[in-house]
């Protein structure tokens, strides 16, 4: 299930602060590239785009910025404040509206909404049902619509834990099991890989299906500090960006990213 509302509520900073960190902004730019190979091919006529589970707006508030109108879900109030707040700061209140639902129970006006894009970023690590959660994820797409689905890659979990915590022991255990935790939200996570939820998009009727790695490079730089220096975090964000469709750096990026077209009847 998804994470409770007080739990997002009690580590709102904490979040905002990731956000800004080097390895949050990468996150961001890279999905938005990603999202613009394909976005670019819609004329850049103005989309509708439902954000599921969009928290505070994180992808939300870059796709409003280019004149989308976007629709976010998220269960927690704090985090649909703070969308309502950056909206407000960015000058873009008129494109974004925030609904406070369950991702996979939206209200009927939502279901029906026949939306050109909707975003899945970082939903599936708390859901137990990924098939049911990416048929739910898709019924308000329109046929022709892009869904793009991101969440926490599983063959990068040993390999963070050997770089980053020097344990080969834990990284050894870490190869045959696909739970973890997310300290920041103290909630149990179900790690997926996207050549898992590949075949399950075509089942359930996509097509044309692109495998995207975010944060190929970063998560495995132990100097943390040097992301910091404006010179150093732009090379690394250039690398990121050469590697993204690259074979074989999105296979043990720390999150993968896939983008696919519904299938029109």
């Amino acid at each position: 299930m998804p994470v409770a509302p007080e739990k997002s509520d009690a580590t709102m900073n904490t979040w905002q602060e990731w956000q800004d960190a080097p390895w949050g902004r990468l996150r961001y730019s890279i999905a938005e590239a990603n999202l613009l190979r394909h976005l670019d091919a819609a004329g850049g006529e103005p989309l509708r785009i439902l954000d599921l589970a969009g928290g505070d707006g994180g992808d939300a508030m870059r796709l409003a910025a280019r004149g989308h109108h976007v629709t976010i879900v998220d269960h927690a109030p704090s985090m649909l404040a703070a969308a309502t707040g950056r909206a407000v700061a960015g000058g873009v209140t008129e494109l974004i509206d925030c609904v406070e639902a369950d991702a996979t129970d939206l209200p009927r006006d939502l279901a029906d909404g026949e939306f050109d894009v909707v975003l899945c970023h970082n939903l599936l690590p708390y859901m137990d049902d990924v098939p049911g959660t990416l048929a739910a994820v898709l019924a308000p797409l329109k046929p022709g619509g892009l869904v793009s689905v991101m969440a926490i890659n599983r063959h990068s979990a040993p390999l963070t834990i050997a770089v980053r915590e020097m344990d080969p022991v834990a990284a050894f255990a870490a190869l045959d099991t696909d739970q973890a935790r997310t300290r920041m939200f103290d909630s149990a996570l179900t790690l997926h890989t996207a050549e898992e939820i590949i075949p399950t998009l075509r089942t359930l009727g996509c097509r044309d299906i692109a495998h995207y790695g975010i944060r190929s490079f970063c998560d495995y730089i132990s100097d943390d500090a040097r992301k910091y220096e404006p010179d150093f975090y732009a090379d690394l964000e250039r690398l990121e960006l050469a590697t993204t469709a690259r074979p074989p750096y999105m296979h043990t990026a720390r999150l993968f990213q896939l983008t696919a077209w519904k299938h029109t009847d």
